[in-house]
């Protein structure tokens, strides 16, 4: 187990009423796509070391999802290009921890997951539904990768309660709504008995948690982006994980435990 908490949490998705109630979508602002905070040089340490170690099972990509991976890279380096904490070069990027990344471009989901903090899932419209045919996925929040690989919407929310059929046409029909140039966001959250950010699960491994056990806060800022030329949606996932203790000394008020 692996701890890497945030000092502050900037979202409070139950406290919010732009985030609160479902499906609590929010503009993005210009140049707050990929965020960095002060969890960025531990959390990239140790999606590098899942990349390494387990790439089969943080990375997959389609071949029909190249062009959208691509894509997607050529997005993430042109927002970074505007952020200070980044140098962007024709061949590499200077990352704020000092690392320099070369631009792979046979591999560009994992080169953009060597870069931020964002996870990525590429979602691309076949027939009447969104399916996932790529993704870099180091902290998944309890759902496996390979298990939701090349699924629809539907079936990737499999099981979680409250996604009913009139839920899964309005989550559809958001992802039909994405236009290029507005990216949207939403968040959520969960309560776990240890902080480890990678927490893949299948379907039929449900999360155990006890409320009188030790506390962590687990965040997920979620933002859903339409590529220009490929059409695809890409779903990134910003993961904030802070300690009961921390969240008491900012004086947070919580909602209540599951």
């Amino acid at each position: 187990m692996v701890e890497i908490c945030q000092n502050e949490l900037p979202i409070l998705p139950w406290a919010d009423p732009k985030t609160a109630r479902l499906p609590g979508l929010n503009p993005v602002a210009p140049g707050d796509w990929l965020l960095v905070d002060d969890a960025y040089d531990a959390q990239m340490a140790h999606r590098l070391s899942l990349m390494r170690e387990h790439r089969q099972i943080v990375h997959k990509l389609s071949d029909g999802a190249r062009a959208a991976a691509e894509e997607l890279l050529e997005n993430v380096l042109t927002e970074l290009s505007d952020k200070e904490d980044f140098e962007v070069q024709a061949d590499a990027v200077r990352c704020p921890d000092g690392r320099l990344v070369p631009l792979d471009w046979s591999q560009p989901l994992l080169t953009a997951g060597a870069l931020v903090q964002e996870d990525f899932v590429i979602m691309q419209k076949q027939g009447d539904e969104h399916v996932m045919t790529g993704a870099i996925l180091c902290f998944p929040a309890s759902w496996s990768l390979e298990q939701k690989f090349l699924k629809p919407l539907v079936k990737i929310h499999i099981p979680v309660d409250a996604y009913t059929p009139e839920i899964a046409r309005r989550v559809q029909r958001l992802f039909d709504g994405i236009q290029v140039a507005r990216p949207m966001w939403r968040a959520n959250y969960l309560f776990y008995n240890d902080p480890e950010l990678h927490q893949p699960r299948r379907e039929e491994e449900r999360r155990s948690y006890d409320a009188s056990g030790p506390n962590w806060l687990r965040v997920e800022r979620q933002s859903m982006k339409r590529l220009a030329k490929t059409g695809a949606v890409i779903f990134s996932i910003h993961t904030y994980v802070v300690a009961q203790q921390r969240l008491d000394a900012l004086g947070i008020t919580l909602p209540e435990r599951e």
